[in-house]
């Protein structure tokens, strides 16, 4: 019978346990959550009246988790109405549920006899072949398993989800000797297609893979630190981007993480390890001090960084003081920052004799090593390892990918001259005449595993746009834009200029794609997998041409915008749009009219024009509208004027959705348009809806005349613009955009429910656009948004 999970458990409401079961509801599974019964009343309790009977109280602890899941930032729900898929319980009197349960995920204290005790009962009310995980950190997952029975046996192992789980990549999976190979596989299928996940096969080792590598390093940095006289600041400055690791660098993470979450994670390593591993992981005693002042990082408000007013300050780690945060500034920082591609940038930093040099060569080395010390005790191959800390701690390069970059022979030499232990399989991987640990043929992977190469395993749904581009060669490109051949008959527009914004050649692209689609393919995505999906249109090129008043120039460009969104829309072939990550202004215009959008769960999508001082200009008024009139029910009368209440509210705001869920709730997202929550699916799935579309075959949609509510719509409209303006909340610029977008969404000066057509309402978009384009200040605040990357509120 084939597996599936319809319905699943959550035991443990903390922050992992209710940020787990969020993101099962996030993905449509009904999900018990429990915990234990309180043993004492609280004040508020017991002025009520109330009992430890009474099931209020008793289910008091979920309750108050699940209503921190709504307060928690970053959301741990994708949409505030996924917590209606969460059932709170307790472990006393709801434990028979479980029975019910598919999939049984413990994320109690991390204590051995806890466990163990917890899955005994676990064992006598699941039902047969359901699977049962544990979440646990590092605790032996064997260990947990012992005494139940057979069938809990065969479908028990770790899955190891990291905080947040709505945000966070990585599951680690460790099956047990006793795991059934069918469990393995469907939860690794399952994890990849449903949750979204990265899946790693890991071993039953302390912290598993992500954290045994990731704390040995951070404490490797600590180490460094304190032995070379760095501060934290320098540390930060050098340890983050600069090498291909997050904005929050070392310390940071640290404050982010919490140091009390650290400090256990690493002496779970420090207990079960000996030698020179060992003294790695004893936690130095500054950092133990904090702990015990509560310095622990944002959840404390000080640890290594506070924040005192605007201003930042650093730790000193000997005095235990905080004073001014320091950057470590060095000719080889910027000789890496001038580098082109990230090989080159590394190997300008790490083999540079001056202090930045010293100090990333003295922590990549130690890791580097360390990581191939490892193979085949926490993981069997380098492809494990390196996914691991990609998706775990958000390293854009794995260590064995890292140290490819800065050249393995090279490398080696240095470390052996520094005294540092290479693992004897490199030496015999050198020997052998090998010099990369993965290389690359005809767009094939392969990695160094047992003395040869071997081909990485692919996910069929994974599409990397650059491996297609490099061995098949683009259909068309130019400076903003490709236009590839992704298989199937299926064309993809790839955005390639900075920040990927709308300028001429994207549009011009766009028109071409369409055309060239038309007559040779079956459909076309428009996606790309760079940083964003697409920030918007090229604002600098958009106000050097209005400060030089060329606004013939400007009406061409804006009338080429809408035709091309037009183009979109009414395309003989499906035309699917692929938004992900910051989808605004232009990045909308250019999904609202597609046939389908297919939306990554992380896609952040608004009209975010009158931040700048302007309204959408390219159609985009016109399909939000049109998305709120296509969703009322057909056949029944409803109120014009909500629908356009509510579009004029969610432009002249900004709205933008913190998910693609969100989206849907603000209409940017319609029934007909899907979801991926894996992002690396994004496009195959893209892809396949447009194959499904044209299957069905698909046709233009048929140009329609649109209700609009006119000069009484637009009086009301304004109503609460203007008692913000006498109020004092938005400025007489502010109200002045409130009225051109307000006569847009209106239809201009007609009756209440004329109808007009799509040009018509492209025509006054346009013009409204175009004359605020010519104020001073939307200028000025266009001039702010490039400068400072902020609004203007002028």
């Amino acid at each position: 019978m084939k597996q599936s999970i319809k319905k699943a458990a959550v035991i443990g409401s903390g922050v992992m346990g209710s940020g787990i079961a969020a993101h099962l509801a996030n993905v449509g599974i009904p999900t018990l959550l429990l915990d234990i019964v309180p043993n004492k009343l609280t004040d508020d309790e017991e002025k009520k009246g109330l009992t430890l009977s009474d099931k209020v109280v008793r289910n008091r602890i979920v309750q108050s988790s699940l209503q921190k899941l709504l307060k928690q930032k970053p959301a741990p729900l994708t949409t505030k109405s996924n917590l209606q898929l969460i059932e709170a319980g307790n472990l006393e009197d709801d434990i028979e549920k479980l029975k019910d349960c598919d999939w049984i995920i413990e994320v109690i204290v991390e204590n051995l006899e806890v466990k163990k005790s917890l899955f005994e009962k676990v064992d006598q009310h699941r039902k047969p072949g359901s699977i049962v995980s544990s979440n646990t950190s590092g605790i032996s997952v064997e260990a947990m398993s012992e005494g139940r029975s057979e069938d809990f046996q065969k479908n028990f192992l770790g899955t190891h989800f990291f905080n947040p789980p709505r945000y966070l990549k990585l599951l680690e999976v460790i099956p047990t000797k006793n795991t059934d190979p069918a469990v393995v596989s469907f939860i690794k299928e399952f994890g990849e297609n449903v949750l979204g996940k990265g899946i790693v096969l890991a071993k039953d080792t302390p912290n598993f893979i992500a954290n045994r590598i990731g704390t040995y390093g951070l404490l490797v940095t600590v180490k460094e630190m304190l032995e070379g006289g760095y501060s934290v600041g320098e540390v930060d400055s050098v340890t983050g981007p600069l090498i291909g690791r997050p904005k929050s660098a070392t310390f940071r993470t640290l404050d982010v993480v919490g140091l009390d979450t650290f400090i256990h994670v690493a002496k779970n390593v420090y207990d079960k390890v000996e030698g020179a591993e060992k003294e790695v992981f004893n936690i130095p005693s500054f950092m133990q001090t904090m702990q015990q002042n509560g310095w622990l990082g944002s959840k404390s408000g000080q640890g290594f960084y506070l924040k005192q007013g605007k201003e930042i300050l650093e730790l000193d780690p000997e005095t235990l003081e905080y004073g001014p945060r320091k950057k470590l500034k060095t000719a080889a920082v910027e000789m890496s920052k001038q580098a082109k591609g990230y090989g080159n940038k590394l190997k300008a930093l790490v083999y540079a004799d001056d202090r930045a040099g010293n100090l990333l060569w003295n922590i990549l080395a130690p890791a580097l090593s360390y990581s191939a010390e490892l193979l085949g005790e926490i993981a069997d191959d380098i492809v494990a390892i390196d996914e691991a800390m990609k998706w775990g701690f958000g390293w854009e390069y794995g260590p064995f990918e890292t140290w490819d970059a800065i050249g393995i022979e090279d490398s080696v030499l240095k470390m052996k001259q520094d005294g540092i232990t290479v693992p004897a399989w490199i030496d015999e991987m050198l020997e052998k005449g090998y010099r990369s640990f993965y290389q690359k043929d005809n767009g094939v992977t392969s990695f160094y595993h047992n003395g040869e190469y071997k081909a990485k395993e692919v996910n069929k749904k994974v599409i990397h746009l650059k491996t297609i581009s490099e061995t098949k060669g683009v259909i068309k490109k130019n400076s903003g834009a490709n236009l590839i051949d992704i298989g199937d008959d299926v064309a993809l527009l790839e955005f390639r200029s900075p920040n990927n914004a709308i300028g001429l050649d994207i549009l011009q692209m766009i028109n071409y794609a369409v055309e060239e689609v038309d007559k040779n393919y079956k459909g076309l995505v428009i996606g790309n997998q760079g940083k964003n999906f697409c920030v918007g249109a090229n604002l600098a090129m958009i106000l050097m041409e209005a400060q030089d008043d060329n606004f013939y120039e400007l009406d061409m460009v804006v009338r080429m915008f809408q035709q091309a969104m037009m183009n979109i829309k009414y395309s003989n072939k499906p035309v699917v749009a692929a938004p992900f990550g910051m989808t605004l202004g232009g990045g909308t215009e250019v999904s609202l009219p597609a046939a389908k959008i297919q939306a990554s769960s992380e896609t952040y999508m608004g009209l975010v024009e009158v931040g700048v001082g302007l309204i959408p200009g390219g159609g985009g008024n016109k399909e939000l509208y049109l998305k709120h009139l296509n969703s009322m029910p057909k056949g029944l009368d409803f109120d014009l004027q909500k629908v356009a209440n509510k579009v004029f509210e969610t432009i002249a705001t900004a709205k933008v959705s913190t998910s693609a869920h969100e989206a849907r709730d603000l209409h940017f997202l319609n029934e007909k348009d899907s979801v991926s929550f894996n992002g690396d699916h994004l496009i195959h799935d893209a892809k396949q809806s447009a194959l499904n579309l044209f299957e069905a075959g698909y046709t233009a949609p048929v140009r329609q005349k649109i209700p609009v509510t006119g000069e009484t719509g637009y009086a009301t409209m304004l109503l609460g613009a203007h008692n913000m303006h006498y109020s004092g909340y938005i400025s007489d610029h502010d109200l002045n955009i409130a009225k051109k977008l307000a006569n847009v969404i209106a239809g201009g000066k007609v009756a209440y429910g004329t109808l007009v057509d799509e040009q018509y309402l492209l025509d006054i978009e346009r013009e409204a656009f175009l004359s605020l384009l010519g104020e001073l200040k939307t200028q000025q605040r266009m001039q702010h948004m490039l400068v400072k990357g902020k609004p203007l509120r002028n």
